[in-house]
């Protein structure tokens, strides 16, 4: 049984209904009625904290979704369970990929930033300065296209960018 068949709650009850009531009346393919329904599903799974479950939702979505803009926001959120899961690599990989698909995806932007800017710290404790230098030039390239894109958002970024002395 579909997750969207068996949330508890009165507000994802809802959110079903009008969900399912607007893929019946909205002039789309089966396919990306079906793809909907696993992203909506894996958005579910995920704010339920069972991530497992939200990529296979999410997985299946990234099969169907023919629309780039859409498929865009799977990609970001497969990123975001990557990244709570600590696997920053794969998260970076994910955030990537949807940024190719929509360039205008700040929140995308932002947590590569923030990786990055980890990946520096990291590299900084080991005593490795020359590569927390690379990761830290990284990190401020992706929180100025954030910026750029959201300009009065990311404040601590943008504070960070000016004290580091990377704001042009």
């Amino acid at each position: 049984m579909p997750r969207s068949r068996i949330n508890g709650n009165f507000i994802d009850k809802t959110s079903s209904i009008v969900a399912n009531i607007l893929l019946r009346i909205i002039p789309t393919t089966s396919g990306e009625k079906e793809a909907f329904t696993y992203y909506r599903d894996g958005m579910s799974a995920q704010s339920e904290g069972n991530y497992a479950e939200a990529l296979q939702n999410y997985y299946e979505a990234t099969r169907l979704e023919i629309d780039p803009y859409d498929r865009s926001y799977i990609l970001y959120n497969i990123g975001l369970i990557h990244t709570s899961n600590g696997e920053h690599t794969k998260a970076l990989e994910y955030y990537f990929r949807a940024i190719e698909r929509n360039p205008f995806l700040p929140q995308a932007f932002n947590n590569m930033a923030v990786i990055c800017h980890y990946g520096g710290e990291q590299a900084i404790r080991q005593g490795d300065s020359e590569i927390a230098e690379a990761w830290s030039d990284q990190a401020a390239e992706y929180w100025k296209q954030a910026i750029a894109l959201t300009p009065g958002n990311y404040i601590e970024a943008h504070n960070w960018l000016k004290i580091a002395r990377r704001f042009e």
